[in-house]
């Protein structure tokens, strides 16, 4: 799939994969901070943004769409950055082709499948999508009357805010979604997968950096998976972000840009 991208910058090449919801327009003013450290590329990953639909939406697809990606852009080697579902699928490319990989960061998500957060987020998600489902956005007439649907289901109005990027005006001055919900609707089992460790991980990663970020209010990324991650990423560093939710790049950027231009070398 030929995703869309945006590109800032100058420099080796960094590619950051936003989470579900999200699109490349959330990590702009991340990419502007950044562009005398990197050539960053921001794509939308398909069912978001300005990417194409499809009814598959999986970590295979998505680490199969960065492939075409990359070789569409003639990148040899390439620093990687994802958040969430970004994350994920950054965590499958890595482990499938590590020598494409200069360095790694994992933002506020664990490669892992935990029964009980699993669990507790698929609803979360689950009633989510619901009720952007039950929104006809061409009957809406404002921005705020959207919000104002969300809300009664939706408390969060971070969330919100979020999702609220994701309806835009059409040719017929009527409001859509750029978002496929019902693909993540229906999909939603393999978005919440992730690696099994009772299947054990027997090869494990090394040869460049691996920073992975958690939120410091956030239960995604929990610590009793990091002895685990350290299986795969021998060499992988965690930094837990204060005052830091799951969306860590829009609670504290400043953490965020740190921590890349670390990837990097910069201390």
């Amino acid at each position: 799939m030929k995703l869309f991208y945006r590109k800032f910058g100058d420099g080796p090449p960094l590619i950051i994969l936003h989470g579900m919801y999200g699109s490349s327009d959330n990590w702009v003013s991340i990419a502007r901070n950044l562009i005398d450290y990197y050539t960053v590329y921001l794509p939308d990953q398909r069912n978001h943004g300005q990417s194409p639909h499809s009814n598959t939406h999986d970590y295979d697809s998505m680490r199969d769409d960065l492939s075409e990606l990359i070789l569409d852009l003639k990148l040899k080697k390439i620093f990687l950055a994802g958040h969430s579902m970004g994350g994920k699928t950054a965590i499958a490319f890595a482990l499938k082709w590590p020598e494409m990989i200069t360095g790694l960061l994992i933002a506020d998500i664990s490669p892992f499948i935990n029964d009980t957060t699993n669990i507790l987020y698929y609803y979360q998600h689950l009633a989510i999508l619901r009720t952007i489902l039950s929104i006809d956005p061409s009957s809406v007439r404002s921005r705020g009357e959207a919000e104002s649907l969300l809300s009664e289901n939706i408390s969060d109005k971070k969330i919100r805010g979020f999702i609220l990027k994701n309806l835009e005006r059409n040719a017929g001055n009527t409001f859509t979604w750029k978002l496929n919900a019902p693909s993540l609707y229906n999909n939603l089992g393999k978005i919440m997968e992730g690696i099994d460790v009772t299947e054990g991980y027997v090869q494990p990663i090394t040869g460049f950096p691996v920073i992975f970020l958690r939120g410091k209010n956030s239960d995604y990324l929990p610590p009793s998976d990091i002895k685990n991650i350290q299986k795969i990423f021998p060499a992988s560093e965690f930094a837990e972000i204060e005052d830091a939710g799951h969306w860590i790049h829009a609670d504290r950027p400043d953490e965020v840009i740190k921590n890349l231009k670390k990837l990097r070398g910069d201390n």
